[in-house]
């Protein structure tokens, strides 16, 4: 990796990159991923763009920081708070399917009579009859409307691979042939939250992700360059996808490393 393009500011997943998730614990950080987030604060700009959909912007934070990496919560992005903010623009009223600890961000928002559903649930708070009274409430719509937070296929754990919201989303499309808005990667009005964040044109920033369809395939649609890291739920039949990220890295740290290495370019 010799010359290349200047790369000014750095946008990274979190789970899978930072750390690895394991069910009702903070997890385990990834080795020398804390490092490689002190570095970036000190010799670049790095935000953190995430379709963590259970935990306020806070606690994503406080939780990383429990596990040794210093991400400060301001530089935390997650799609509660931008789902919010699109359902108050747009006078949706939402049917919400969501966790308890993002409930915050929707105060305020009328769900009386909901003309859309808003669902980020898929771990302990998910039913078979929490996702059936939202397939009830989208079925009785004239012009139904499932805002997702994420659309991704699995999510990983520790403990292995688990079904993600984009899974139960085609199975409320399937269902009631509702319009299906994704707020979180890949779509580029949730990239944009992050080049928004960084002040930044998309050719100045590379996004590091484990997931090669959301994080790495979506950046480079939105005209950024996308890393590819061999941790979280990377696979090797990712190589075989037909999505070719600008660069595949052991870890978020050798990532960093190889570009800091080649004077931040890429």
């Amino acid at each position: 990796m010799s010359n290349g393009r200047a790369v000014n500011g750095f946008l990274l997943d979190i789970t899978g990159v930072l750390y690895n998730s394991i069910y009702k614990s903070d997890g385990i950080a990834i080795p020398k991923s804390a490092e490689a987030v002190n570095f970036l604060y000190q010799h670049s700009k790095v935000k953190f763009l995430s379709n963590a959909k259970g935990n306020s912007n806070r606690n994503v934070a406080r939780r990383l920081q429990r596990l040794g990496i210093n991400v400060r919560e301001e530089d935390v992005i997650t799609p509660a708070p931008v789902v919010a903010q699109y359902l108050r623009e747009n006078d949706l009223r939402p049917h919400l399917f969501v966790r308890d600890d993002v409930l915050e961000y929707f105060h305020g928002i009328d769900t009386t009579s909901p003309n859309c559903v808003v669902m980020g649930e898929v771990e302990e708070g998910f039913s078979f009859d929490r996702i059936n009274r939202a397939f009830r409430v989208l079925i009785d719509m004239p012009k139904p409307l499932l805002i997702t937070m994420g659309n991704g296929k699995f999510f990983q754990r520790i403990d292995g691979p688990c079904i993600d919201v984009g899974a139960f989303a085609a199975a409320l499309k399937f269902s009631t042939n509702c319009e299906v808005l994704n707020i979180g990667k890949p779509s580029h009005f949730y990239f944009e939250q992050g080049m928004n964040a960084l002040g930044m044109k998309p050719e100045e920033i590379v996004m590091i992700g484990d997931d090669l369809m959301s994080d790495v395939g979506g950046a480079q649609a939105c005209g950024m360059r996308g890393i590819q890291v061999r941790t979280g739920k990377w696979r090797p039949d990712f190589e075989k996808m037909g999505v070719t990220p600008d660069l595949t890295a052991d870890c978020l740290f050798d990532a960093v490393k190889q570009i800091a290495d080649n004077g931040f370019r890429l």
